[in-house]
């Protein structure tokens, strides 16, 4: 325990390493100023009324909503019968299906971007709202199978044996058992699922179009032109949604078991 005072400020440090950043551009955002600067004392909401009253970035945040929503939701449809088959089953190629669907966490965004800029040109597809959809499904499905996965792992799959010894068909144990124990990570995986769409760059900056622009392709495209603390709201904006977003998380699954694997 000598160790322990220097421990604790050498974490103390860390974790304010990392902070710092956000700190700072959440406090750039109250500045009343026109330019990058620090309130000391003077605070405004002038920026955050210039964000609601910008139609394209409050155009890309809806477009954003609305492909996160739709993508996790995918995402986790194409989880739950693949954690299904993955946690419960042992057959012919279970690994190579496990590798494919979570590769897309080792991939980088740049490859996707370009590998699905290129087939979308080759189906005529590009500036379609529904395909870009589905390229986020690809990118955030692995998230939300992970979750899925680790609820199965850790459930008492007697209880589902000792429903069917009892009489209840396949699909009474799935509904009444087998899913009420996967709810918290298919919720959990929805939820990063949400979160990693929502905040996708790199790969949406190859696949959208001006009538799909996202919000963080938006914000990047407006930072080439011009930064001002306007950007610094928006982004306040969206690590305040992200930060709302994990602490839902953490209260119905949490965050421990999904950084670590580990339960509470």
């Amino acid at each position: 325990m000598k160790n322990g005072p220097l421990l604790l400020l050498f974490h103390t440090l860390v974790v304010g390493f990392m902070l710092a950043p956000l700190v700072v551009v959440c406090l750039v955002a109250f500045t009343p100023q026109d330019t990058l600067s620090v309130p000391w004392g003077d605070y405004s909401l002038r920026w955050f009324r210039a964000v609601f009253a910008h139609s394209d970035l409050m155009q890309s945040f809806w477009n954003s909503l609305g492909v996160a929503v739709c993508a996790a939701t995918l995402a986790v449809a194409l989880a739950v019968p693949a954690g299904l088959a993955i946690a419960r089953h042992e057959f012919r190629g279970r690994q190579a299906l496990e590798g494919l669907l979570l590769s897309p966490l080792i991939v980088p965004h740049l490859v996707l971007g370009v590998a699905m800029l290129r087939l979308f040109a080759l189906l005529e597809v590009r500036g379609s709202s529904l395909w870009l959809t589905l390229a986020h499904v690809v990118i955030v499905t692995p998230y939300a199978l992970r979750l899925i996965a680790a609820a199965l792992a850790g459930s008492d799959r007697s209880i589902e044996q000792a429903a069917q010894s009892l009489g209840a068909d396949r699909w009474t144990t799935f509904r009444r058992i087998t899913w009420p124990l996967m709810l918290p990570g298919i919720t959990g995986g929805w939820l990063l699922a949400f979160i990693n769409s929502f905040d996708e760059v790199t790969m949406s900056i190859f696949i959208t179009s001006p009538q799909t622009v996202t919000l963080p392709v938006r914000m990047y495209m407006l930072a080439t032109e011009s930064i001002d603390p306007m950007m610094a709201a928006v982004s306040a904006l969206i690590v305040g949604l992200t930060a709302l977003v994990m602490v839902v998380l953490d209260r119905l699954y949490g965050l421990d078991k999904v950084l670590v694997g580990q339960p509470r």
